[in-house]
């Protein structure tokens, strides 16, 4: 199995209680995820996190530590899979789907419903670890 890196931005809006998701085409089936994607060679966790979320959903973003890792082996593809769960904020940017052919939608999502689809954060939108680049050794 090929090992592949996955990063996602849980994006919380206190005042409304609500949570940053966007619609995934693929196959033809559509499924909300919190805005990510794959990690590039020769790139960090924090930036593939920042430049997947710019690129789903038009936003600029600081992360603020690790909400949650998770792993899975995906038969179909021969990967397995570790996901990455960072929380972060809005600094800049508009909320416009950049990438029509990948994203159907983007949307504030109440946590009840925000709940049904998220997998890969189990301990709530508030609870971190750290994450640090330690460089180039």
């Amino acid at each position: 199995m090929r090992r592949i890196d996955v990063v996602y931005a849980l994006i919380y809006d206190d005042h409304q209680e609500k949570i940053l998701m966007v619609k995934n085409i693929r196959h033809n089936s559509f499924d909300f995820t919190l805005p990510g994607g794959g990690v590039e060679i020769g790139e960090t966790l924090e930036q593939a996190v920042i430049r997947e979320t710019k690129e789903e959903t038009g936003f600029h973003i600081e992360v603020d530590g690790i909400v949650s890792i998770n792993e899975a082996f995906v038969k179909a593809k021969g990967h397995h899979a570790v996901f990455f769960t960072f929380l972060g904020r809005i600094i800049g940017g508009e909320m416009k789907i950049s990438c029509p052919d990948e994203i159907a939608d983007i949307v504030w999502m109440d946590l009840p419903t925000a709940d049904q689809w998220l997998k890969n954060v189990p301990n709530g939108v508030k609870s971190t670890a750290p994450y640090l680049f330690e460089g180039i050794r």
